[in-house]
């Protein structure tokens, strides 16, 4: 449990590398963290969606968010782990090149992120935070997920 004044103003991040770069997800969509293991591959997905995992029962599609981001090279070695999320109801998985920590973030410590041009477009991005001399790029994982370029979750199930 977080100590602070007011709990309501803190919120944790789970904090994630790809490349050189480190992300921050809302840790309340976070439902599992595993070690990779090569997903089934469906036929005509897109590159960044590497196939699909049976989880206990669930089959979960498997995103690469380095494949969909551009940030270099996707090498699958012993620190590659699976994030299961659950995001609109549904359970998704994406692949990172590995997890740091859990981080506690007040809302004054997070920044809006400028205008630029990125491979991630900038309407996932949160904002950024600056952490112990780390700069945390924060994705809002659900609009990501639920957005059309994804192909993973109707729209319907989306807005509700």
């Amino acid at each position: 449990m977080i100590e602070s004044g007011n709990a309501a103003d803190v919120k944790e991040c789970l904090s994630f590398r790809l490349g050189a770069e480190e992300y921050g997800i809302d840790i309340l969509a976070v439902r599992e963290i595993r070690a990779f293991e090569r997903p089934t591959r469906i036929a005509s997905a897109p590159a960044f969606i590497l196939g699909v995992i049976n989880l206990r029962g669930v089959i979960v599609p498997i995103v690469d968010l380095r494949i969909k981001f551009g940030v270099g090279e996707a090498a699958y070695d012993g620190t590659t782990v699976v994030i299961i999320l659950n995001v609109a109801n549904r359970v998704l998985g994406i692949v990172v090149d590995s997890v740091s920590d859990v981080l506690p973030l007040k809302d004054e410590e997070i920044r809006p992120a400028p205008e630029f041009s990125a491979a991630i477009e900038a309407s996932y991005v949160r904002g950024l935070a600056s952490v112990n001399e780390r700069l945390l790029i924060l994705v809002d994982i659900e609009m990501l997920m639920t957005s059309p370029g994804m192909a993973l979750v109707d729209s319907a199930k989306a807005a509700a």
